[in-house]
C-alpha cells in the first residue's frame, strides 16, 4: 500500500477543538512514549516488572484525573475508550423498561441514540426544548420531572454547538429532590472550566479524555457516586477473581473489563497533571480568543453567530450560519485556501440544531484550545471576510 503524504501541520491554523484537541502538549506525547517503552506489560495481569509498572501507571493517572476533577474516591472514577461508551454505561446499565427520563433537547446522540433504542422497548422519554439560544432552563425541567416519577435526569453541562453552559447544579438538586439520578454529559466542559464533581453533585458525569482534557483519543472517563450503581455493558477478564463466573463488583474493575488502554490513560494523566500547573492561564486565554472571535463575527455581513450573546459566559465554541454561503462551502474553503480547520454540519447533534432552528442548514464551527493565538483569530476573521464578501 502506498504510503499516506505527509501533512505539513504547520500550515494548519486549527479551529475545531470542539471535536478533539490538536496538538496535545509535549508531556502526554512523552507519557505515551514512555508508557510503551517502559510499562508495556499488561496491567493487573501479572507480577513482573512491565506490568506491574502498567499498573501503576494507571493507578498514578486515575489519582491525577481524580485530582484535577474533584473527585474524592479515585476507584469511583472509571477509564473508558470514551464519553460515548461512558454514557451508554450509565444509561443503559440504570434504565428499565417503564422507567422514565427527562433530558434537555440540546443532547448529543451519544444520549440522544441509546435513549431512542431504550425508547423502543418500553422507557419513556420526555424532552425538554431549550431556548433559541441552545440554553437550558431549570425551571422547565424541574417542572417536567415533577410531572410524574423519574428515574432519570440527562443534560449535558455545555452545548458542542452553541457553547451554551447549563445549570448542573440547580439540575442536580431537582433530580434529588425528586428521587431522580442526574447523568452529566461533561465532554465540553472538562479542561474549558474549573469542573468540581464532587461539588457539581452529579451522580454520574462523564467525559471524553481527548477534548479540553487535552489527552489522547481513545480514552474517556466515568464518574459514579457510591449512590448509583449501573450494570456493565462488557464482562471478561478483570485480573483478579479470575474464578468467578460473573464480573467482579469491585470498582472500578467492574466496568473495566478486558486489557486497559495504557498508553493513552498514561497520556490523560499526564495531560490532567499539565492541566493542574496551567489550567487556569489557558482557560483565560481561551475566554479572551472566545470574546474576540465573537466580536469580529458579529462585524461580518451575512453571518448570525448562535448561541449566547456576547457577555455571557460559554465555553469556547463559537458558530455560524450564513444567509446566502453554505456552511460546508465556508469550510471547505477555509480549509484548502486559508489552512484553517473548522467543523460543518450537525456536529452529531441534531437535536440541539433542531432546537435552535438550523436543522436544516447546520453550521460552521469554531472550536477554540490550547495552542492558538490572538493572531490566529484575526487570520480566521479576515479569511471569513474574503469569503463572505
Amino acid at each position: 500500500m502506498e504510503a499516506m503524504a505527509e501533512i505539513d501541520v504547520s500550515r494548519i491554523v486549527y479551529f475545531d477543538h470542539a471535536a478533539t484537541s490538536w496538538p496535545k502538549p509535549d508531556v502526554v506525547i512523552e507519557a505515551m512514549e514512555r508508557s510503551l517503552v517502559t510499562a508495556g506489560g499488561n496491567p493487573g495481569r501479572g507480577a513482573h516488572t512491565l506490568a506491574v509498572a502498567a499498573s501503576r501507571t494507571i493507578l498514578e493517572a486515575r489519582g491525577a484525573v481524580a485530582g484535577l476533577l474533584g473527585i474524592a474516591e479515585p476507584r469511583n472514577l472509571v477509564f473508558t475508550a470514551g464519553c460515548t461508551e461512558g454514557l451508554n454505561v450509565a444509561i443503559k446499565g440504570l434504565v428499565r423498561p417503564g422507567d422514565r427520563v427527562v433530558v434537555s433537547s440540546m443532547e448529543h446522540n451519544a444520549v440522544a441514540r441509546p435513549l431512542n433504542l431504550l425508547a423502543a422497548s418500553g422507557v419513556i422519554v420526555d424532552v425538554v426544548t431549550a431556548d433559541e439560544h441552545g440554553c437550558v432552563d431549570a425551571d422547565a425541567m424541574e417542572h417536567a420531572v415533577a410531572e410524574r416519577e423519574t428515574r432519570a435526569v440527562i443534560c449535558q453541562h455545555a452545548s458542542n454547538v452553541t457553547g451554551a453552559i447549563q445549570p448542573v447544579g440547580d439540575l442536580a438538586d431537582i433530580a434529588h429532590d425528586a428521587g431522580a439520578v442526574l447523568i452529566v454529559d461533561g465532554a465540553q466542559a472538562t479542561g474549558h472550566l474549573r469542573v468540581d464533581i464532587g461539588a457539581l453533585a452529579a451522580d454520574i458525569y462523564v467525559s471524553s479524555g481527548h477534548k479540553g482534557l487535552l489527552g489522547p483519543q481513545g480514552v474517556g472517563l466515568l464518574y459514579l457516586s457510591s449512590d448509583v450503581d449501573p450494570d456493565e455493558l462488557v464482562q471478561g477478564g478483570s485480573g483478579g477473581s479470575s474464578e468467578e463466573p460473573m464480573q467482579p463488583r469491585l470498582r472500578p474493575d467492574r466496568y473495566e473489563a478486558g486489557t486497559s488502554n495504557t498508553p493513552g490513560i498514561a497520556g490523560l494523566g499526564a495531560a490532567a497533571h499539565y492541566l493542574a500547573e496551567h489550567g487556569d492561564a489557558l482557560r483565560t486565554l481561551e475566554a479572551e480568543l472566545t470574546a474576540q472571535l465573537h466580536e469580529g463575527l458579529l462585524g461580518i455581513e451575512g453571518l448570525r453567530v448562535l448561541g449566547p450573546p456576547p457577555g455571557v459566559e460559554r465555553v469556547p465554541v463559537v458558530s455560524v450560519v450564513h444567509d446566502r454561503i453554505d456552511g460546508d462551502r465556508i469550510a471547505f474553503e477555509l480549509d484548502r485556501n486559508y489552512g484553517i480547520a473548522v467543523r460543518a454540519g450537525l456536529h452529531c447533534a441534531p437535536w440541539a440544531h433542531d432546537t435552535i432552528g438550523t436543522l436544516d442548514t447546520g453550521a460552521v464551527r469554531f472550536g477554540i484550545g490550547y495552542g492558538l493565538t490572538a493572531g490566529d483569530v484575526d487570520t480566521v476573521l479576515s479569511a471569513l471576510r474574503e469569503i463572505c464578501a
